[in-house]
């Protein structure tokens, strides 16, 4: 029972800090840990020890490490194709260089604690800590990035703000960036039907290697599914996800236009950029238009590593003192050994 009133209480902690607001990562944590309790809680509750019950729980053990062998050889063998199909740039690799520390940590921990004693387990042990930790992080962020961008916020924008995504070579849209224009085509007229006229601002400035700036390809787009050119304000100056909240505001500032917002971009960025929108203090919310399935793996891992780095101080004030722990356990070791 005690598993289970921790599952309650966090799932409680959840319903009300997404009430709050929604976009606060926190609630990601609370949700998976809900679930986590709530799972294990359910199945102690269930067992009733008889011979059966062991034989399934001891099968549950056993998924542990096949489980572990199958997420990481699916995650190499996404990489390949990352590779194959989008380049060799250090992002498309991140799914394959996932997939092999998934493979190889478990046996370099092994190797740690056979070969280097106290110090290989101290290592081992460390190395066991920042994956878990690393794990339950990435779990809570893929967990509620899927809550979030399912949610119907409800909101009445005074805005539907597209995220850029690069063009083609030629100055046309990307399919990426085609897919974020038609899900704000989608956003915005479900708003003209409720009886809501926001402005459509298509957000992006020029990239270096790009023959114009994102949003005059963006507003052509539109332009073309039949939205008006009056409905149409384009943002033509950001080069970051950031710029392109900030900048968006301030345009429709200048233009008279405050309120709520809505933007839109690709669903494995909502979370990011939801959180984003809260740190700057604007008022929005996050829908996110569909991706490739394939592209997926490391789109959401490429988030999660950007939050990590956004965040940093969370992790370093989380594992810092094991760290620390595990240098002076080292050093003592060595330092006896040495005499």
């Amino acid at each position: 029972m005690f598993l289970l009133v921790v599952a309650a209480v966090f799932l409680i902690a959840y319903l009300v800090c997404r009430r709050r607001d929604p976009r606060m990562l926190r609630n990601g944590v609370f949700l998976t840990t809900a679930v986590v309790f709530g799972v294990l809680g359910g199945l102690v509750v269930a067992a009733d020890w008889s011979l059966p019950a062991v034989v399934a729980l001891g099968l549950l053990a056993l998924a542990l490490p096949i489980s572990v062998v199958v997420f990481g050889v699916a995650l190499v063998a996404n990489g390949v194709t990352m590779l194959r199909k989008e380049g060799r740039s250090l992002g498309n690799q991140l799914s394959l260089l996932a997939g092999v520390a998934v493979l190889v940590l478990p046996v370099v921990a092994v190797v740690l604690v056979v070969r280097f004693g106290v110090v290989g387990v101290t290592v081992a042990a460390l190395l066991a800590l920042v994956s878990a930790y690393a794990s339950a992080a990435f779990v809570s962020f893929a967990l509620y990035s899927v809550v979030y961008g399912r949610m119907r916020h409800g909101v009445a924008p005074t805005a539907v703000v597209v995220h850029g995504a690069g063009l083609r070579a030629d100055g046309t849209v990307t399919p990426l960036l085609r897919g974020r224009l038609d899900r704000g085509v989608q956003a915005w007229r479900a708003e003209v039907a409720r009886g809501n006229r926001p402005l459509l601002v298509p957000s992006g400035g020029q990239g270096s290697d790009e023959v114009r700036a994102e949003a005059t390809a963006m507003r052509e787009y539109l332009l073309d599914q039949g939205v008006p050119a009056e409905d149409v304000l384009a943002e033509d100056r950001s080069t970051t996800t950031r710029e392109n909240i900030e900048r968006s505001v301030e345009l429709l500032r200048d233009a008279g236009r405050t309120g709520p917002l809505l933007l839109v971009t690709s669903d494995y960025h909502v979370l990011r950029t939801a959180s984003l929108a809260r740190r700057l203090g604007a008022d929005a919310q996050v829908v996110g238009s569909r991706t490739a399935r394939y592209y997926v793996p490391s789109a959401f891992l490429r988030e999660f590593v950007a939050l990590l780095v956004e965040h940093r101080w969370v992790s370093v004030v989380a594992l810092g003192p094991f760290v620390a722990l595990a240098a002076a356990i080292a050093v003592g070791e060595l330092t006896g050994l040495a005499h």
